[in-house]
């Protein structure tokens, strides 16, 4: 069967053009990362208790979360938090390859069961169940030397103007501005003036319920005989600190009225002060991007970059970003690192294999069959639903060091068999095969079952050695196809029988390696003594050891 590879080379080359083309598409399309994804998904929960203390927070709202989400499927473990600003959020993990947005969902089912258990303000403020994206891949800051900007104004600024458009690159999972400083409207009540009217924050809130809504009030003349339809239109919510300030508390029988600005200082500010940021000595907000899974990190940041650079332009005076964090510039260093590697690694394998066979021809089919085997890995990297990053490039630069394996022992075979006194290169490459094809296949399957066993293993730790493995089993199948289909095809066609110039060589080389002295066969040219030298000093040290 092998022997139609060797009779027809043009196949034989087609099948390597496939595998070549197959890698090149995997390669362009390919997810750019520093390391596989091995964080576990996490789905947070967050809900927010106002006026409460950790305490109260934890009894109320934490525990009941906590009993319901609490065994559900595929999670391994969670925790908690309780701040006595009110905030309450649960991190629940779930194993390693659990679809991230199944495990939201089935998440935001167990706390639906829990939402009658908790208390009516955190209801009605909502209980938020969102996914959590892997690490930062791009952190900014947004700062102001301009004192008439503060950090309220930036937060909301970058809310409206920049995550946006950063949440529509596509790739980016999530784009958040760090704090919660949106615009709110904050009451700040008087307890003493409070307690001389006999007033609750109770009565305060009902009070903003009552008068603060969003009512839909109709319209006049509908289905009658009027000439006219007249639509109702409703002030709505209150928008401004004096509408606010005009809310009615209490009312006497003598017509006095007591509004909210009585009792309190209303004014427009953030939804919460607990935090503050400053880039360079000034007020700022950090806004971070992250990533989808298998999206390519290098385009994601250099899009969202984009997005920025067009942003500022637009920016108001005073206002600047500066970049933070970003893992472009980790991804860089590491990656180019390796790919250095690689090469050194492709040119010290060959210069190797040049010096050891000592034949231009010989060295190029190993130049050849090696990269349709590193680059037709890349296509199956692609299958499986890897990426291009440190470990599989790595297991790419120890594949050059084996997958070169397979060719030198076809070009070795073939080799033998012309030195020997076969005049025809591809009878030679025919009879090799028939003897060695056996010896490849073993050698194959051994060394995939080197790597293969370490794939099958679980969590964190399992998927370093299922990528690192599965990329080195690759290149090793791929190299053994090479080896049976395109290096005896390329050893009929380049190979030749060795010539006489090459016979004395090695005679004088044997001479040598024994001791005897011979003036009349001295090699002429630096190529012919150094090949005279290495062979005489190679026989040697055989003889030594046999």
């Amino acid at each position: 069967m092998l022997k139609i590879f060797i009779e027809r080379p043009v196949l034989s080359t087609v099948i390597s053009v496939i595998l070549v083309l197959l890698g090149v598409l995997g390669l362009v399309t390919l997810p750019i990362a520093q390391y596989p994804d091995i964080s576990p998904p996490t789905v947070q929960v967050s809900a927010s208790y106002a006026g409460a203390n950790a305490d109260v927070v934890l009894k109320s709202v934490l525990t009941p979360l906590e009993e319901q989400i609490n065994g559900v499927e595929g999670m391994t473990y969670m925790t908690s938090t309780a701040t006595n600003s009110g905030a309450a959020t649960i991190q629940v993990y779930f194993n390693v390859g659990r679809d991230p947005d199944q495990a939201a969902v089935d998440v935001q089912n167990r706390v639906a069961s829990a939402t009658s258990l908790l208390p009516q303000e955190v209801t009605l403020a909502g209980v938020t169940v969102r996914k959590q994206q892997s690490s930062n891949l791009l952190i900014f800051a947004l700062y102001s030397d301009n004192p008439a900007y503060d950090q309220t104004f930036l937060q909301n600024y970058a809310q409206i103007n920049i995550t946006p458009q950063i949440r529509r690159v596509t790739g980016v999972g999530a784009s958040n501005a760090f704090g919660s400083r949106d615009y709110s409207m904050r009451i700040w009540l008087k307890p003493d003036v409070m307690a001389i009217y006999g007033l609750t924050p109770a009565d305060i809130s009902a009070a903003l319920a009552d008068q603060n809504v969003e009512a839909a009030p109709g319209a006049f003349g509908q289905n009658s005989d009027q000439s006219f339809q007249y639509v109702i239109k409703y002030t709505g919510k209150l928008v401004s600190a004096e509408q606010f300030g005009n809310i009615v508390l209490k009312g006497t029988a003598q017509g006095q009225l007591l509004h909210l600005k009585d009792v309190a200082r209303i004014e427009l500010g953030a939804q919460d002060y607990s935090s503050n940021s400053a880039t360079f000595g000034k007020p700022s907000v950090g806004i971070s991007v992250n990533q989808t899974p298998g999206s390519n990190a290098r385009e994601v940041i250099t899009n969202s970059v984009k997005v920025l650079q067009e942003a500022e332009k637009s920016f108001p005076a005073g206002i600047h970003y500066v970049p933070l964090v970003n893992i472009n510039d980790f991804l860089d260093a590491s990656i180019d690192k390796v790919v250095h590697t690689l090469l050194e690694a492709f040119a010290l394998v060959f210069l190797v294999i040049f010096i050891f066979l000592q034949d231009f021809r010989s060295t190029v089919i190993h130049g050849v069959s090696v990269p349709v085997s590193i680059i037709g890995t890349f296509f199956f990297l692609k299958v499986f639903g890897y990426s291009i990053n440190i470990l599989t490039l790595f297991a790419l630069v120890l594949a050059i060091g084996i997958v070169v394996d397979d060719a030198i022992v076809v070009v070795e075979a073939v080799h033998a068999k012309l030195e020997n006194g076969y005049s025809s290169p591809r009878r030679a490459a025919i009879d090799a095969m028939s003897e060695i094809s056996g010896a490849i296949v073993s050698i194959t399957l051994v060394m995939a079952a080197v790597f293969l066993p370490v794939t099958f293993l679980d969590g964190s730790t399992g998927v370093f050695y299922k990528q690192f493995g599965i990329t080195l089993a690759i290149a090793i199948m791929i190299s053994a196809v090479n080896a049976l289909t395109l290096c005896p095809a390329l050893a009929a066609l380049f190979l030749r029988p060795p010539t006489e110039e090459h016979k004395e060589e090695q005679a004088e080389a044997a001479g040598q390696a024994n001791g005897d002295k011979q003036k009349d066969t001295k090699p002429k040219g630096f190529l012919q003594r150094f090949r005279v030298g290495f062979n005489a000093a190679y026989d040697a040290i055989v003889a030594r050891y046999t």
